[in-house]
């Protein structure tokens, strides 16, 4: 573990990020003065700011707290830092400049993971999912937990929970090669789609650096994968390897899908025999086999199968993953974070299966100029598969401008004739509620802050 012994506060450069702010509050509640640095305001940090952070949205090292800004008081300072933050920032140049101890984000959650039995759930996409589930099911069990989460539980309205447990569940991130840094017990696998090519270079190179995760997991530990990807990872010598899905031969398999009215009804096959009739009601199809990784976690955790059978039924998602803002008598608004062409797939699969026969209209913001170089195709691909489509120019959140890369890109690749490209700003004065039937809000960028006007408009109209 980092030695903590000397320190008084903790700053944070790009204190707003999803995994920045869950240890963030996890020092805030172990005692320690926390403050930080962000682009701009939203939710998170606000929620932060209650709880007693400080926190400013000017890269100026001039407007840091007298702590954190006496170079005197260096030694009983702690920086931590995203990636995601240009090199350029003033105010991490200001601590480097100054020779204060600066950890990367990835560091300070590994040594966490080192002191604790740790779940990392890692995958190109699903691990939010599966980690919120995964700490539902441990939290709401005899069992317990703590976890690190990428996305706010709507059950716990946090990405932090702490426990009495000795597991902690933690989301793996592969960007940056973060996920190397940590020590599991236990881990998922659930996709490895190629993404963050801007990083690896090329779709095997990634795919090596999920083994190298693998490789620490801890002697007798666990490894659970998607059974889609069983011939991609390899399970190191002295860990246990299940695998996980609808696939025949899954070692946790779910089979007997129904649908009956709110909730899907199914049956899971596991190594030590079959959990009959689970209820689950919450939408979207692809979560079933999210679950099933989930649970596959909580049995060899030692929860029981009475515990799960109830904790399922009261799962309610996480804020932004296939989010459903407004269900109303033909008009019904969702949010979600996809940001891949296969998370996309999932998401729009699932509205078509949880909406059958009805007008999907999506609104999708492309995330990252790299990413819509190497997948336009894809994004392409999946976009034609709805009956409208709006694209938002490209959210570059840490690069710069390509040549020849936008939402144009996408856009010329498509056949769906009822497309078109508008601003931010041009989305509500164009969204016309009773033109609207199914609508979703799709991407990873600041799309997020059209959520709550959005879902403020289409009430407003439904309520004359």
């Amino acid at each position: 573990m980092i030695d903590l012994s000397n320190i008084q506060g903790i700053y944070f450069v790009g204190i707003g990020g999803i995994g920045m702010s869950a240890i963030a509050l996890y020092f805030r509640n172990s005692g320690y003065a926390v403050a930080g640095y962000d682009r701009s305001e939203s939710s998170v940090t606000r929620n932060l700011t209650a709880e007693g952070c400080e926190i400013t949205f000017d890269d100026d090292e001039t407007g840091l707290p007298v702590l954190f800004r006496d170079i005197t008081r260096k030694d009983n300072i702690l920086v931590i830092y995203t990636p995601a933050i240009p090199p350029d920032s003033r105010i991490l140049r200001f601590f480097r400049n100054n020779g204060y101890t600066i950890l990367k984000r990835a560091q300070v959650l590994g040594a966490i993971s080192s002191d604790t039995d740790t779940i990392a759930v890692a995958g190109t996409h699903g691990k939010t999912t599966i980690s919120t589930m995964t700490a539902h099911i441990l939290k709401q069990s005899h069992v317990d937990c703590s976890a690190f989460l990428g996305g706010i539980s709507v059950n716990y309205s946090t990405n932090l929970l702490l426990g009495k447990g000795r597991f902690t569940v933690m989301e793996a991130d592969e960007f940056d090669r973060s996920f190397h840094h940590l020590t599991p017990l236990m881990a998922v696998i659930s996709a490895v789609d190629a993404d963050h090519l801007d990083i690896y270079g090329d779709h095997e190179t990634m795919i090596g650096a999920y083994n190298i995760f693998c490789s620490k997991i801890r002697k007798d530990g666990i490894l659970i994968l998607n059974n889609r990807i069983k011939d991609r990872i390899r399970c190191p010598e002295n860990v246990k390897c299940f695998t996980y899905g609808s696939d025949p031969g899954s070692d946790y398999r779910n089979f007997k899908i129904e649908r009956r009215e709110e909730s899907y009804f199914f049956s899971l096959e596991t190594p030590n025999g079959v959990v009959k009739d689970l209820r689950f009601p919450f939408p979207g199809i692809i979560n079933i086999d999210n679950l099933t990784a989930a649970i596959a976690i909580a049995l060899n955790c030692e929860v029981t199968e009475e515990e799960i059978r109830n904790s399922i039924t009261l799962f309610r998602g996480v804020k932004r993953r296939f989010e459903i803002r407004v269900n109303l008598p033909g008009l019904t608004y969702i949010d979600d974070y996809a940001h891949h062409p296969e998370e996309i797939r999932a998401c729009v699969r699932s509205v078509r299966e949880y909406f059958s026969g009805r007008k999907v209209t999506g609104i999708f913001q492309p995330h990252l100029f790299s990413r819509t170089r190497d997948h336009a195709d894809g994004f392409a691909q999946i976009l034609d598969e709805l009956d409208e489509v709006i694209l938002l120019p490209i959210y570059p959140a840490r690069e710069k401008p390509i040549s020849g890369i936008s939402s144009e890109l996408i856009l010329g690749k498509m056949k769906l004739k009822n497309r078109k490209l508008l601003k931010m700003e041009e989305i509500l004065p164009w969204l016309d509620p009773g033109k609207i039937d199914v609508l979703v809000t799709i991407g990873a960028g600041d799309i997020d802050k059209l959520v709550g006007p959005i879902e403020e408009k289409l009430k407003a109209k439904a309520g004359k």
